[in-house]
């Protein structure tokens, strides 16, 4: 393994990666409750990085290149994937450009946040990765457009800080609706709808999530959003995630969420907030009302300088 760090990004990781302790350190992002420290076995970890190298066939010929922090788990997978595999590891300061250096080579692969996409985008270097997978927060309608056509391998990934990183990909170069498992993963729907994630090679065993799917089979679901987002209308439970994707392309690339407020009538209405102070709410609202069914219309646009979000940019959502 060759390691490019000149700022020395991976040494404190690195360092507890070799010393006796079977577990590690990582903190949670914090995006679904109050950020946490966990411990995560290395034996766990060690499994999750052969699995992606397998599906990504990186072995010791292989470059990677790591525009993440070293702090958060997918970051510290990536030194993981190259430690395993004995790949050579290229690491760059965290920032909104995820190539700010050339690589030392063709990238095998090449881990972002939907923050760092636009820069990705219009990099020289973009024609020098192979693989890019995509994590952290949802990817909007014009994000996902763009990355079908960069040219490169492009995968979202499910996962979280308990699983190692990620443990199903979707592809978006192929315009894939649905996420597969990864090696030596099943998936199951609890009585809510929530997905279910099981596997004998990991200590966890099983995760019971609060994420909202609809399971095509044991290796296949397509998310639909978070059950704790669920917005109750009238007796009629409506995802919001769900209505966002059907509504982006109307919003032409401006953030926005669905939310809600209080209703009198109906218990909570939808309320849809935009990152735009100079978006007409009135007319904008007129014009949605003539492209889309009124169930899924929000009652509401509140209009915003600028949405919250977390360190890896999934927004904050806010009731009204």
């Amino acid at each position: 393994m060759e390691l490019i760090d000149p700022h020395g990004l991976a040494d404190r990781f690195i360092a507890e990666w070799r010393d006796p302790s079977p577990f590690v350190i990582a903190r949670t992002s914090g995006s679904t409750g109050a950020p946490k420290e966990i411990r995560l076995p290395k034996a766990d970890m060690e499994v999750s990085a052969r699995a992606t190298c397998s599906f990504f066939g990186i072995d010791s010929s292989s470059l990677l290149y790591m525009p993440l922090s070293a702090d958060y788990i997918a970051g510290k997978m990536m030194i993981v994937r190259a430690l395993v595999s004995g790949a050579s590891l290229q690491i760059v300061t965290p920032s909104s450009d995820p190539l700010p250096l050339k690589p030392a080579g063709r990238v095998a692969l090449l881990p972002v946040v939907p923050a760092q996409v636009a820069q990705l985008l219009s990099s020289p270097s973009l024609h020098l990765i192979s693989d890019i997978i995509v994590g952290g927060a949802p990817l909007t309608y014009a994000q996902e457009d763009a990355l079908r056509r960069c040219g490169a391998g492009v995968y979202a990934t499910y996962g979280m800080t308990e699983t190692c990183s990620h443990v199903a990909l979707r592809s978006i170069s192929c315009a894939q609706a649905w996420y597969e498992a990864m090696p030596g993963v099943e998936f199951l729907a609890d009585s809510r709808g929530c997905l279910v994630i099981e596997s004998s090679a990991y200590s966890w065993k099983r995760i019971v999530t609060n994420d909202v799917v609809r399971l095509l089979d044991s290796r296949r679901f397509i998310w639909l959003g978070r059950a704790d987002n669920i917005i109750n209308s009238g007796g009629v439970k409506m995802v919001p995630e769900e209505i966002e994707r059907i509504l982006a392309a109307d919003l032409a690339g401006r953030p926005f969420y669905i939310t809600s407020r209080p209703s009198d009538r109906w218990g909570e209405e939808l309320v849809m907030v935009v990152e735009d102070l100079s978006l007409d709410s009135r007319a904008f609202l007129q014009y949605l009302r003539g492209r889309h069914p009124h169930r899924i219309l929000p009652k509401a646009i509140c209009t915003v300088a600028s949405i919250p979000r977390t360190s890896s940019g999934k927004i904050i959502r806010k009731k009204m």
